[in-house]
């Protein structure tokens, strides 16, 4: 299958439902758990990872509380620990079996307290003005609507303290079909370099059948209109991102 062939972009009835989605990463605990298999299909991971842990300690260097948002097994947690030991930390994620491990993990590496919230961030109560920093990663590709892409970032913007932030590292699309073309072949020959044709088919098929990325602009324009007084992209590499808002 040729990658131009594999854009994201689909009927959102065809997509994988929240349950199915769960179960997927109820089975993929071990390899989340590790950094380099974890995160492996998402393109300059480690550099986004720490570009985000880094920037949210520039911004909110006096931070006492992070949201992790699709925590997974807590590798971005973990890498902003490492500026804030001290940090309480609310951990949300889809998937019980991510979250325990999670806390497991995020526990060992701070003296605060750890919350684990299992549900959905579209459902979920997480506060007003609760958060110095909030992080997003590789979970807001499963929004559907626009509505429920304004409702979450509005839901961001409540939770911030002033002056705290959101940063977000994610898949996302380009509005131009040619130029989507183009970062789709790039991002196929970078996941068939990683392992081989095989593995990026297996990855080009679950983002078709689960993720509905929105262009870079579109995220960025929201935060604006959710009450963000200033946005910053930190890095951009074919279809992967990584930015922010500051409150």
């Amino acid at each position: 299958m040729k990658p131009e062939q594999e854009n994201p972009t689909t009927s959102f009835g065809k997509k994988s439902t929240v349950e199915e989605i769960r179960a997927r990463f109820d089975n993929e605990v071990e390899r989340f758990s590790n950094l380099q298999t974890g995160q492996q299909a998402k393109m300059d991971s480690p550099l986004s990872l720490a570009l985000i842990a880094e920037a949210a300690a520039r911004v909110s260097p006096h931070a006492t509380s992070l949201l992790d948002v699709g925590c997974g097994a807590g590798n971005y947690a973990l890498k902003v620990l490492e500026q804030f030991p001290a940090l309480n930390v609310t951990l949300v994620d889809l998937s019980a079996a991510m979250l325990e491990r999670a806390v497991q993990r995020v526990s060992r590496a701070t003296s605060g307290k750890v919350t684990a919230l299992q549900g959905d961030i579209r459902d979920l109560e997480i506060g007003k003005s609760t958060f110095d920093i909030i992080c997003a990663s590789a979970v807001l590709h499963h929004l559907r609507e626009i509505a429920e892409w304004q409702s979450v970032f509005a839901k961001f913007h409540t939770a911030l303290r002033p002056g705290g932030s959101v940063w977000i590292s994610d898949l996302v699309e380009h509005s131009d079909p040619r130029v989507q073309a183009l970062m789709w072949e790039r991002y196929g020959a970078y996941l068939t370099q990683v392992k081989d044709a095989t593995y990026r088919d297996e990855v080009f098929a679950y983002i078709l059948q689960e993720d509905t990325p929105r262009p870079l602009m579109f995220q960025l324009d929201l935060l604006r209109s959710t009450g963000f007084r200033q946005v910053e992209i930190l890095h951009k590499n074919s279809c992967f991102a990584a930015f922010g808002g500051i409150k």
